[in-house]
């Protein structure tokens, strides 16, 4: 079973067997809503299903609105009917990917966990690392259709925790809490702020931009580096005490998958992130 990352080889080889690992091809561009469709057109993985963002992984019609954030969670009666729907069987090793540096795959990987799905990996490197080992892709439409799955998923308790904006702001201060934002710097430190009509970051959060786990070659770095470069950062303070948010709960998981890589655990996620905290009333915001 793989349960964090696996490598282009590896998927390879578990393709070929019996019973082969489910594919979903995440990828997607924010500021582009058509682009992940095309990406997927131009070229995927072998019997890859494309899971959309925005029509898939989010409920744009959540009641909550922006209160939820800009990709609110769906319902996990709603997920599961998808998943279904799409082909995926209880119990079916999942492997997920996108060419945007895990951006976007990161984000189906932990709502599988969220459902309680243990076997769901990140392929290391995304459709670049796959295309580097000589493998092939395919294009247009998915050749062979998939059959809907024989019976529902059963949606188990969550593998992961989640915080949401009122208990957040409730423990602002708490020495017990550690918040790790992943937008990147300039966006942290509120010089700018392309998506949300706030900038800034919530008070007192350390900031690790998401591609700071990856490698030159795109792949995430070595557990034990990664492990460092986190312990470095918390200075001290308990793994188990993070936190992780980003814009709309989106890029905050590269940072929680890089911590699990490193073996300090499945921490926390913050789903609403930033356009849900900016967006509330009485909510701080800081800038530096």
């Amino acid at each position: 079973m793989y349960t964090t990352l696996i490598s282009a080889s590896d998927l390879q080889a578990l393709l070929q067997k019996e019973n082969p690992p489910f594919l979903f091809d995440c990828s997607f561009d924010l500021t582009d809503a058509r682009a992940g469709a095309d990406q997927f057109q131009q070229g995927h993985l072998p019997g890859a299903v494309h899971a959309d963002l925005d029509l898939n992984l989010s409920d744009k019609q959540h009641p909550d609105g922006l209160l939820a954030g800009r990709h609110p969670l769906p319902e996990k009666a709603t997920f599961a009917a998808w998943l279904g729907a799409a082909g995926l069987n209880e119990g079916q090793q999942v492997v997920v990917y996108d060419r945007q540096g895990a951006n976007y795959c990161g984000r189906l990987w932990w709502m599988l966990k969220w459902c309680g799905v243990e076997a769901v990996a990140v392929l290391d490197g995304g459709l670049q690392a796959w295309q580097a080992a000589g493998f092939a892709l395919e294009t247009g439409a998915v050749q062979a259709a998939h059959p809907a799955a024989t019976a529902p998923l059963v949606m188990r308790g969550s593998l992961v925790p989640t915080v949401d904006t009122a208990t957040l702001l409730g423990r602002l201060g708490d020495t017990g809490l550690t918040v790790i934002d992943a937008r990147a710097t300039p966006r942290f430190r509120g010089e700018i702020e392309p998506l949300d009509p706030v900038a800034g970051h919530i008070p007192g959060a350390l900031n690790r931009p998401f591609a700071a786990n990856m490698a030159p070659d795109g792949k995430f770095k070595s557990a034990a580096q990664l492990r460092q470069e986190f312990e470095t950062l918390l200075a001290g303070r308990d793994p188990s005490s993070v936190v992780h948010h980003c814009g709309s709960g989106v890029s905050a998981l590269p940072n929680l998958l890089a911590m699990a890589v490193a073996g300090m655990g499945l921490t926390a996620l913050y789903p609403g992130s930033w356009s849900a905290w900016c967006n509330t009333p009485g909510t701080p915001r800081a800038r530096s």
